[in-house]
């Protein structure tokens, strides 16, 4: 049984390829100056460059970032997809789980969901109720206004940075409900908290990008107005995601600077603390039926 036969090896004196030494290459790597053959060339602005100079160039190149600081990423927005996505997967959900479950998640009543939840230790609910939504017109409505807000700010800021503004939106609206007087006979399930929190969002970044903002305030005005005048809707959870939203993005939008990141995360690691707090001191006195 024949085996193959191993590459012969190029005369002595005669460049090879770091990679294959059985090649004659007489072309040089334009930044290491090692020979390097065909398989092992890459494109270079002047001649051709070896793949580990190429490889070790990406290494050493920055990512490009936005104003704001968010990664370059040709307008990606995965994290708005992945909310949508999670709305979405979460609406259809209510006809599968179980209805023990899936109430397990939402809170209902404004007047007696914070009473009921923390008493029995549920303190998830007012993040994961803002993934669930009462109606079809609800989770249409929100999922629109998150994927508009979503294409303008996640590609500003970034994706964590947006993640953040969103998530802490999303408690700040549960907070509004909670501190803010109650209206007989609304819900406190949807996204709608987080989703005022990027229009706050949107407005800030617009006014510290010099560019054009009227037609969002506009916007806050008719949606918060809808709110208090339609029943059944907690107008007390859009204006918190509104105001945590606001704050948030002031923080986030600051010009980039040495240490600027550090900062903000600094910052808006303060917020949580203090919408946690807030949301735990709202467990306290009502637990105790104050």
């Amino acid at each position: 049984m024949s085996t193959p036969e191993s590459p012969a090896p190029a005369p002595a004196g005669v460049p090879v390829c770091p990679r294959h030494p059985d090649r004659e290459s007489w072309v040089r790597c334009q930044r290491c100056e090692r020979p390097v053959c065909p398989a092992c060339q890459r494109p270079a602005a002047v001649g051709v460059q070896c793949v580990d100079c190429v490889a070790e160039g990406a290494r050493t190149v920055r990512t490009p970032r936005t104003t704001l600081g968010g990664a370059v990423r040709s307008r990606d927005t995965l994290v708005t997809k992945v909310l949508i996505g999670l709305c979405v997967v979460m609406f259809g959900a209510r006809y599968v789980l179980p209805p023990e479950l899936y109430d397990y998640l939402q809170l209902i009543n404004a007047q007696s969901i914070y009473i009921d939840s923390f008493a029995a230790g549920n303190y998830w609910q007012p993040l994961t109720s803002a993934f669930l939504h009462a109606n079809t017109l609800h989770l249409l409505f929100n999922m629109y206004a998150l994927w508009v807000t979503g294409q303008y700010l996640e590609p500003l800021l970034g994706r964590a940075r947006f993640l953040a503004l969103y998530l802490l939106s999303a408690l700040g609206g549960a907070v509004g409900a909670t501190l803010l007087p109650f209206t007989a006979g609304s819900t406190v399930v949807g996204a709608s908290g987080a989703v005022f929190g990027l229009f706050a969002a949107l407005f800030v970044v617009n006014r510290r990008l010099g560019r054009q903002s009227s037609q969002v305030l506009v916007l806050i005005g008719i949606n918060l107005a809808l709110g208090i005048v339609v029943p059944g809707i907690s107008w007390q959870g859009h204006v918190g995601g509104l105001i945590t939203g606001a704050v948030v993005a002031l923080l986030l939008s600051r010009r980039r600077g040495p240490g600027t990141a550090a900062a903000q995360w600094t910052a808006v690691g303060a917020v949580a603390v203090v919408v946690l707090g807030l949301l735990a001191l709202a467990a306290a006195r009502m637990t105790v039926g104050v």
